[in-house]
């Protein structure tokens, strides 16, 4: 495999650490600016959620919660502070209701080893699984793995898939007696009732509706970005996409649609990265080993209801 070092040489990360010392002074801007209006847009949508209707306060408070997980990813990264206990701050209530801020930076940090990206026993967000994994599992499971791998499919049973996992595993570590993170999700579902019974009591906005109708399509429109950003390949770093995504999804994922550039400099801030994508653009798209998207769009039209690939991962042994 080789020796685990950056492919970022020393010129690129003085310039990026120019670059961000050059912004240091303003407090990372963009990403305070973001803070903001990531906050007051769901606050304001609730607050007038009536006048609005459902058919637009519904669309809105969907893009702000998806908006709000690719905050917390940005603030895992140590943004917008220098102090990972106040960038914590600003991304632990649960406005998207389904995961502990915590097990998500925890998993994610855990995905950010690129020799073990899609590896279903190492890499905590990979959507693949292992052949011992798939042989056990029942038809109708299965059935739901291959609809999961179409674009399509993986809006409409991705997050439930997802959730379920997770809960799962947490359920299965406290039966184990590992009680590590049991105080981590009831911190979670306290601020989450908390919050549910606030914003029923304050806008009138009844709970099922904050839950079904709008933080599972969030989740799902959030799992956009996350369809076919990794893929199995021999080669570690030809396994993280470049999709050249439209302005509205970039502006949603936080330009995290040029996936390579942000696994190369994971601390680099989201309004950074297309900068250091243009200029080593070639580079970049040779090193990818051809694995670029032309927008999102793509993967619509050509895998919405055509498994993209397999859910088995292609290069682990047989059970």
């Amino acid at each position: 495999m080789g020796k685990r070092t950056s492919w970022i040489d020393s010129a690129q990360q003085a310039e990026v650490g120019a670059e961000r010392a050059r912004l240091a002074w303003r407090g990372e801007w963009p990403t305070w600016l973001l803070i903001v209006a990531i906050h007051a847009g769901w606050l304001a949508t609730l607050r007038y959620s009536h006048a609005l209707g459902a058919g637009i306060a519904t669309p809105l408070m969907i893009w702000w919660c998806a908006w709000y997980m690719s905050l917390q990813h940005e603030l895992i990264h140590g943004h917008p502070t220098r102090w990972p206990w106040l960038n914590r701050l600003f991304g632990y209530l649960p406005l998207a209701v389904w995961y502990p801020y915590e097990i998500y930076r925890e998993s994610h940090l855990r995905h950010h080893n690129d020799f073990d990206l899609t590896l279903p026993e190492l890499d905590a967000e990979s959507t693949y699984v292992s052949p011992a994994e798939w042989a056990a599992m029942s038809r109708p499971v299965r059935a739901l793995r291959w609809m999961n791998k179409t674009f399509w499919g993986r809006m409409l049973v991705g997050p439930a898939l997802a959730v379920a996992s997770t809960w799962i595993g947490a359920v299965r570590k406290l039966l184990r007696g590992d009680r590590r993170e049991a105080g981590v999700w009831l911190r979670h579902f306290a601020l989450l009732a908390a919050l549910l019974w606030w914003i029923r009591a304050t806008f009138g906005v009844p709970a099922p509706w904050y839950v079904f109708a709008v933080a599972y399509p969030a989740l799902s429109l959030a799992m956009v970005r996350s369809y076919y950003e990794h893929r199995p390949a021999e080669e570690h770093k030809q396994r993280i996409v470049l999709n050249d995504a439209g302005l509205a999804f970039r502006l949603l994922f936080l330009n995290n649609n040029l996936h390579l550039v942000h696994h190369d400099l994971p601390s680099l801030p989201w309004y950074l990265l297309p900068r250091v994508y243009r200029a080593r653009r070639a580079a970049y798209n040779a090193r990818s080993g051809g694995f670029q998207i032309d927008g999102y769009g793509e993967l619509a039209r050509r895998y919405g209801f055509r498994p993209i690939d397999a859910p088995v991962h292609p290069h682990m042994p047989p059970p």
